[in-house]
């Protein structure tokens, strides 16, 4: 065992995090220093920016009351270093987001304006600025993790360091906490302006998309930014973050009496550290490689992942030379599950395979064949992520138990860098090509941005499928955490499915996905109807809008959509809070007032176990099916657009609209949330356990 690398492992992933950041800079440079195209088309990107970050602005101010509500909560029961690091992982997910947007904003003109030069370089810029956001989210969460952790852990000064991994658990809620909001919102406010503007817009007025008559449109764009931009960063950096801190704390727990103890918390923080070496390779290959642009982001993630396994393999020899195989094992099918998501969700949503065409093939005989043929994807989405799943967790348990299972998820996650590259470049080049049709560039110029659309549709369903995949694994790990802290406490519980209060949990905990997801689509809908209304009010009070006469008033919309979703995204976010504070609460309360009811702290725990484990297994099957199914009926659509079934203007592509705009909130707002919603169910049994048994 190398004694100097556990002394120095975690300060030295900090190191690796700070390259990530630096490298992230250097992209950003670069990115900026592209061309951003005419006049026209910097107007229109000013006012999609100053949309944007209006919307931002209010979302930050909304979130940060009701965050420091919770603070206040958390420093009074668990103590001021819980409550520090509760708001360093709130705060951090916030900028998280606000990188996102950033980034997006900067990249989308300068995207459509390398469309004039090549395919490739257009896709290179819109890669370069998803690498920008990737990279910078990956290093603030290795930075605010491992730094705070080596804070908490220096100010406390315990050998078996209990009350730093205590603290850093507050760090792990505020991240996942803020991360449903901003999920929620930006996903609400996106497909509500999304679903407004096709309705009225493609529908009611054959209108193309983004045409800058649909009064709709600005919020459209500004929609791509705050919902898969800014939220999509701070929900990686929410599952970066918590799947880091869920596999020290099982680690810590499970290995604390073993004389090399510590070299559990390190290997993670040195596998997410090495995986930024990895990333920086894949990218650096994407930018310098002459493949087709799927072929090469594909080819990127595959070098990145097959670069990670050789670094891991040194480190697990070095750390575990006895038995580095039960470690190494776990960190190849971490990576090797990476690459199985991404394929396997590009199979049902890639525009070049079976499920998605035959969607498009349905939509020749009308909208609801279109509607039940995407339903059936999504279900069938679900059947091989969940067995690999089921296979990665027999082999990682069977190498070490559940602290396997947790390096796996880990090692899963470690290349989100490269990952979340792929994810941002949807959104960027959906704006590239809005910025295209509304500053008139030629037909031939929106022809590149649909074609790299498509892909990114594509890879923003790739890259949901793989977090929402990673978030049940990780919400595993959490659940045996919450396990191991009831030991801990003291608290004697034995989860027996003979026991009526574990069954009860289990119903409890499948319904609040459910539950959720119907808030989340009923947002979307009354938030998007209002935005129907409202296009409506002003196409018939002013005619010359469709004429080219009349200017759309386009920051009405924004307005509209900016308060509906700041409004309906607050009760779903705080719908898991309020599951598992009810759960444990009510029998604690019963046992209280009624001693004689036989009810006490130990069935509001067995209850909670069910709860998460009920949340964990239904969210993960609709999470999966509900990005699928919208991805697929996307990219239905498009592909009907390029001339196929009679193209657009045809039924068939009536139909396909239909589907997409069903799809729309599948994929971009209730199936994303179901995340973050997963785990800070399990995040908070944690840290309340000291609270109530």
């Amino acid at each position: 065992m190398d004694t100097f690398l556990i002394n120095n492992g975690i300060p030295s992933a900090l190191v690796l995090g700070a390259v990530a950041i630096v490298t992230a800079i250097i992209l950003a440079v670069k990115v900026r220093s592209a061309g951003t195209g005419t006049d026209l088309m910097r107007e229109i990107a000013a006012a999609v920016e100053e949309g944007a970050k209006a919307y931002l602005s209010r979302q930050i101010k909304t979130i940060s009351a009701i965050a420091l509500v919770l603070l206040v909560l958390i420093w009074y029961f668990k103590g001021p270093a819980t409550g520090i690091g509760f708001l360093i992982g709130a705060v951090c997910s916030l900028l998280a987001g606000f990188i996102g947007m950033r980034v997006a904003v900067i990249s989308n003109i300068r995207t459509a304006q390398g469309a004039t030069v090549s395919v490739n370089t257009a896709m290179r810029i819109a890669f370069n600025g998803g690498a920008v956001t990737g990279l910078l989210v990956v290093g603030l969460a290795l930075l605010s993790v491992g730094g705070f952790y080596l804070g908490a852990d220096a100010y406390f000064h315990e050998a078996d360091h209990k009350s730093a991994l205590s603290a850093i658990v507050g760090l792990a809620l505020g991240a996942s906490l803020i991360s449903v909001f901003a999920r929620l919102g930006g996903g609400i406010y996106t497909k509500a302006a999304d679903v407004g503007a096709d309705l009225v817009g493609k529908i009611e007025q054959n209108l193309d998309e983004d045409d800058p008559r649909n009064p709709a449109t600005i919020a459209d764009n500004v929609g791509d930014n705050v919902g898969d931009c800014a939220g999509m960063a701070a929900d990686v950096f929410e599952t970066y973050a918590v799947s880091l801190i869920g596999c020290v704390l099982v680690g810590a727990l499970t290995f604390v009496n073993e004389p090399n103890a510590f070299s559990y918390i390190v290997l993670p923080f040195l596998i997410c550290g090495l995986s930024v070496i990895a990333s920086v390779l894949g990218i650096v290959f994407i930018n310098v490689g002459n493949l087709k642009p799927t072929n090469a982001l594909l080819t990127g993630v595959a070098l990145s992942a097959i670069v990670a396994g050789l670094l891991f393999l040194p480190l697990c020899y070095t750390l575990f030379p006895e038995n580095w195989v039960s470690f190494y094992v776990p960190t190849l099918v971490g990576l090797a599950m990476t690459f199985i998501t991404v394929l396997i969700t590009n199979y049902y949503t890639a525009t070049a395979y079976a499920p998605v065409r035959k969607i498009a093939k349905a939509s020749e005989t009308g909208h609801a064949t279109n509607i039940i043929a995407g339903l059936a994807v999504g279900l069938h989405a679900v059947f091989f992520p969940v067995c690999f799943i089921i296979l990665s967790i027999i082999v990682s348990y069977a190498c070490h138990g559940l602290y396997g299972i947790a390096i796996a998820v880990v090692s899963m996650l470690s290349l989100s860098g490269i990952i979340i590259s792929l994810d941002a470049f949807g959104p960027i080049t959906d704006n590239a090509g809005g910025l295209a049709v509304m500053s008139q560039m030629p037909k031939e110029i929106r022809r590149i941005t649909d074609e790299l659309d498509a892909i990114g549709n594509t890879m923003k369903a790739v890259t949901k499928g793989y977090a929402i995949a990673s978030a049940g694994l990780a919400a595993l790990v959490l659940f045996a955490s919450y396990v191991n802290e009831l030991k801990a406490a003291a608290v004697q519980v034995t989860f027996s499915l003979e026991d009526p209060t574990i069954l009860i949990g289990l119903f409890i905990g499948g319904m609040l996905p459910f539950l959720f997801v119907a808030y989340t689509m009923d947002a979307v809908g009354k938030a998007a109807g209002a935005v129907v209304l409202e296009v409506r009010r002003q196409l018939k009070a002013h005619p010359g809008i469709l004429t080219g006469t009349d200017k759309p008033e386009y920051g009405t919309c924004v307005d509209i959509v900016t308060k509906a979703a700041l409004l309906e995204m607050i009760f779903p976010a705080l719908l898991p809070l309020l599951g598992v504070l009810l759960t444990v609460s009510i029998p604690t309360m019963i046992g209280h007032f009624f001693p004689s009811s036989g009810m006490d702290a130990t069935v509001g725990a067995k209850a909670l176990g069910g709860v998460l484990v009920g949340t964990i297994v239904t969210g993960l099957f609709i999470g999966i099916s509900l990005t699928s199914s919208g991805g697929a009926w996307d990219n239905a659509k498009k592909f009907i657009e390029e001339g196929n079934y009679g193209g657009k203007g045809s039924s068939a592509h009536a139909a396909a609209v239909t589907g997409d705009t069903v799809g729309d909130p599948y994929k971009d707002t209730s199936g994303p949330a179901i995340n973050p919603m997963i785990k800070v169910v399990n995040v908070l049994a944690i840290l309340i356990i000291p609270l109530f048994f």
